[in-house]
């Protein structure tokens, strides 16, 4: 990240606020000293027309005096802010001046003087035709008289006051945007506090985890999306650790498990090439070498059956069939080993034919693996024991055995690929730690589920469901 997001934002806020100075300083600036000048003329224009109808009408119409007059608008103007009022002729003589008594032998007149200078409006801006040597906001309202104009009221505003006061209102302007610019400072530290500093531990924990670093330790205290993000991040990394630490358990055991019979194999083989093994028990030990061949045949095809039950979206090919008689033909083919223990298996299945639904095949492995594992950790003169029950549209098949048990600790990991529970195992050429974890994976395939209950010294019992047929319980017969 380099803190290029930081500074982008920064630089983002900092540039709010430029702009916002620059929006103040043109657009607001020109648009106050409009809305000032406009309120300010139309302030006055209402003061012209009420004069121009009471102290000017009086004074054409004879009835006040001049002085009279004078007075009231001398202290009128002071009321407004010291604005000038004048009473002009259409010819342009200045008759009545508040900021001077005009004598009658003086003649003031406005050279120029046009009362058509507003062009429609009511007032005009500038120095009033060369009169003054400023700019003035200047306002006309006629006074009339039996119904003829008879002269001007004219009311004068320094626009250097209608400046002023835009200024003022700008300042305002100014304060305000100054305050929502330090407001804004909250998000900048709320930013910097729940995204930038979150964002930058997950992107030094992606690098550390990106280098192969997966036991790089992080914790993002929050509850929102960040949080959750950081969570799931770790979580991720764990799972990434933990399959690379069984990837390397995996290739350890494959390479001990396929070393082993290979070393028997040439062992045997070059003892009988140089001689060491003779002849006449030649046939013995090839018949050993066979065996190995065979334990790496089925160390090869669990391998494969892992993988294949492994793929995504693995084709299983369901049917309905009666599992009491998959059990019966799986147990017979068991009889050789049996003998050998001295061992029985008794079946304890429930009806006489139960339906249900899953690959026949699979089950068939599920079952050989399971009776096979049983028989090869029983004790001699024992029994195994196979039942089926029926509960809830489902039906459990238990496989029981009264052997030497899987201890606690064990029990989470005999379905683990190479996991050998009883450390004899280890030199037992004829295990491949991969009876269980095929069961599992063909279980898990079905949608279904297969527990373990076992004791040291007393036995072990695996436990799998599978759906039973619907035509069982609609009551339909079956060929």
């Amino acid at each position: 990240m380099k803190r290029t997001l930081y500074i982008k934002f920064l630089f983002a806020y900092l540039l709010f606020g430029l702009f916002g100075f620059i929006a103040v300083a043109t657009f607001v600036s020109s648009m106050t000293l409009e809305h000032v000048r406009r309120d300010t003329a139309e302030r006055l224009y209402a003061e012209a027309t009420q004069i121009a109808n009471t102290y000017a009408a009086d004074l054409y119409n004879s009835e006040t005096s001049l002085e009279a007059v004078q007075k009231q608008l001398t202290a009128l103007s002071k009321y407004m802010d010291d604005s000038r009022i004048w009473i002009v002729n259409p010819s342009g003589r200045l008759v009545l001046d508040t900021t001077q008594t005009l004598s009658v032998d003086t003649e003031i007149k406005i050279e120029n003087f046009d009362q058509a200078v507003t062009a429609g409006s009511y007032y005009v801006i500038g120095d009033f035709m060369g009169f003054f040597d400023q700019d003035y906001l200047s306002v006309f309202a006629p006074i009339t008289s039996n119904y003829k104009v008879q002269a001007y009221v004219v009311i004068h505003y320094p626009m250097n006051d209608i400046r002023r006061q835009a200024n003022e209102l700008l300042n305002i302007s100014y304060i305000v945007l100054l305050v929502l610019l330090l407001l804004s400072l909250i998000i900048l530290i709320f930013f910097t506090e729940l995204v930038y500093i979150p964002l930058k531990k997950i992107t030094l924990a992606t690098e550390q985890y990106a280098a192969g670093n997966m036991s790089y330790e992080f914790t993002v205290e929050s509850e929102d999306e960040m949080g959750y993000l950081a969570a799931s991040l770790s979580y991720m990394a764990g799972e990434i650790a933990r399959q690379e630490s069984d990837q390397k358990k995996f290739i350890a055991n494959v390479s001990h498990d396929f070393r082993s019979p290979l070393t028997s194999i040439r062992g045997y083989l070059v003892a009988m090439q140089d001689g060491t093994i003779p002849p006449e028990m030649h046939e013995k030990y090839l018949g050993i070498v066979l065996n190995e061949t065979e334990r790496l045949t089925k160390l090869t095809n669990g391998l494969l059956t892992l993988n294949n039950l492994n793929t995504k979206g693995m084709l299983l090919d369901k049917a309905d069939f009666d599992i009491n008689n998959v059990i019966r033909n799986t147990a017979a083919s068991f009889e050789v080993q049996c003998m050998s223990k001295n061992l029985a298996i008794e079946l304890v299945l429930t009806e006489d034919e139960m339906l249900v639904n899953a690959d026949m095949s699979k089950i068939q492995q599920v079952l050989y693996n399971l009776i096979d594992n049983a028989i090869k950790f029983s004790h001699h003169d024992s029994v195994i024991k196979v039942e089926t029950t029926e509960k809830k549209k489902k039906v459990f098949i238990s496989v029981k055995d009264s052997g030497i048990g899987i201890p606690k600790d064990d029990q989470k990991l005999i379905f683990d690929r190479f996991y050998k529970s009883d450390s004899s195992r280890g030199k037992d050429k004829k295990g491949t730690g991969l009876g269980l974890s095929i069961v599992k994976e063909i279980i898990k395939a079905h949608g279904e589920n297969i527990n373990v209950i076992s004791t040291v010294g007393v036995g072990t019992e695996f436990i799998f469901s599978l759906p039973k047929s619907k035509t069982m319980d609609d009551g339909e017969d079956v060929l």
